[in-house]
């Protein structure tokens, strides 16, 4: 998975444009600022905006190219971003360190998706939001995108959060996207409750 998204990002900025995913710019917006981590950023867009609202905000991206155009897009917004470059598979996290985690079209392998997922959620502070909006269908074979979720998946990966929002829904990330090739998503906001 890792060797298509680096191609991704050797061809291309950005597929979804230059402006935040709409789904996390909504929930942001509507919360107090505090830390996030956005796992598999890209070149950051959806970071820069997280910044420029008042979050302290940690990126992961293990692609030495997106980390490059995510820098120099941050620049250009005059905002500044933490961005580091491990593989989130392998990466130790720190418990309770995250006011919000976002995973915005990043979708694991069926092996060790939940395992990633549970990592994650055990850095998540009691109190706070896991955000998710992830390809609810497998898109073109010769996309990048070969892997998709069922709500299925999501709700037993996070059966320990209470999920507060979780649907289907018919998306327009960007126009380059052929009509043939424009995939639904599932959206999930889950909270991460007092044991």
């Amino acid at each position: 998975m890792s060797d298509s998204w680096k191609n991704l990002y050797n061809k291309n900025k950005s597929e979804y444009g230059p402006g935040p995913d709409i789904f996390f710019r909504t929930f942001i917006e509507g919360v107090q600022p505090g830390r996030i981590l956005l796992p598999a950023e890209g070149v950051a867009r959806n970071a820069a905006y997280a910044v420029s609202m008042g979050w302290e905000v940690n990126v992961f991206d293990f692609s030495l190219n997106a980390r490059r155009n995510a820098i120099e897009q941050a620049r250009k917004k005059g905002v500044n971003i933490d961005y580091f470059e491990p593989d989130i598979e392998f990466h130790q996290l720190e418990e309770e360190m995250y006011d919000a985690i976002a995973l915005l079209h990043v979708q694991f392998r069926p092996h060790n998706r939940t395992y990633i997922h549970r990592k994650l959620i055990n850095s998540l502070k009691t109190g706070g939001f896991f955000i998710i909006e992830a390809y609810s269908r497998t898109r073109n074979p010769d996309s990048h995108v070969i892997h998709s979720y069922e709500l299925s998946d999501l709700q037993d990966d996070f059966k320990d959060l209470h999920i507060e929002t979780l649907y289907r829904a018919a998306t327009n990330l960007s126009e380059e996207i052929p009509d043939s090739e424009r995939p639904s998503v599932i959206r999930m906001v889950a909270l991460k409750q007092q044991k």
